[in-house]
């Protein structure tokens, strides 16, 4: 798998060190599942925070911390959390964390296009969905108000003369008004993590508004 397609070095940061919310912390985790060459930027930011917290100067503990740490130590500890299950029919390219959420059912939007809403354990101002689209489908031109993150899982669209297939890593924001098309031969499945709401072009789209909600 050739991957050409991948967050810029900012977002990788933010997500190394635990500055996005859990929906697009998704979108990013499934990039990095098929990418290796992200992966290894991760561990070395990783390594980087490491190195600069070890050459910090120590502090104080507060007031009281060692002997509240003492008094726990008979406490009974909590119950191991057991392994949740995932989800079957989950795409199979996800990261397993992702499959254990809760997914809903694939519910039509548009003519050969799909979603299905993933849940996630937490509330936060990103929803995330798996988006699929039959080959050759011409997706309405559109523009966002908020920030889009697209990880292409299966088949492969274009869009501003680009391909992205399967690892890819798709970016849009406020400043993006774009058309993708999916390639012909398989379904286009992507998961998608979006905040804010699409708005969708020219008069058919304009007409369709208040029927697409993604």
């Amino acid at each position: 798998m050739t991957i050409a397609h991948h967050p810029d070095e900012e977002l990788l940061a933010a997500y190394a060190a635990g500055a996005l919310d859990l929906g697009q912390r998704v979108a990013i985790a499934t990039h990095l599942a098929a990418c290796e060459s992200c992966r290894g930027w991760i561990r070395a930011m990783e390594q980087v925070g490491g190195a600069l917290i070890s050459d910090m100067a120590p502090t104080a503990l507060a007031e009281g911390a060692l002997a509240r740490t003492l008094a726990r130590i008979d406490e009974p500890a909590p119950p191991a959390p057991g392994a949740r299950p995932v989800q079957e029919d989950a795409p199979a390219n996800l990261p397993r964390f992702v499959k254990t959420y809760e997914f809903g059912p694939w519910r039509r939007i548009a003519p050969r296009i799909a979603m299905r809403p993933i849940r996630l354990p937490e509330p936060g101002p990103t929803r995330v969905f798996l988006l699929k689209a039959g080959p050759g489908t011409k997706v309405i031109e559109h523009a966002h108000t908020g920030v889009e993150m697209t990880c292409v899982l299966t088949g492969a669209f274009r869009r501003d003369g680009e391909r992205y297939g399967p690892g890819d890593f798709d970016f849009g924001d406020t400043d993006v008004h774009h058309q993708p098309q999916i390639e012909e031969g398989d379904d286009c499945v992507s998961l998608v993590a979006i905040e804010g709401e699409l708005r969708w072009q020219g008069l058919l789209g304009r007409l369709m508004q208040p029927f697409i909600r993604l």
